[in-house]
């Protein structure tokens, strides 16, 4: 499994992403450097907020009205 992480991280790179907000799963704490790597949903409100309006927002350069999926 560490395999799809390892994958992933390596798609990100090119995105400078330099802090990791996950949940406890063991592949997280082996490749992730621990200053780097916060535990918990602390800033997941923020981090979907931010999504939802950016979704929203895109929507309506498509459609006269704001919808929501």
């Amino acid at each position: 499994m560490d395999t799809v992480f390892l994958e992933l991280q390596d798609l990100l790179k090119p995105f400078g992403i330099t802090r990791f907000y996950t949940d406890r799963w063991g592949a997280y704490e082996r490749h992730i450097a621990p200053e780097q790597h916060a535990i918990g949903k602390e800033n997941t409100q923020r981090i979907e907020s931010k999504h939802i309006n950016l979704r929203t927002r895109i929507k309506r350069l498509v459609r006269r009205t704001i919808c929501f999926f």
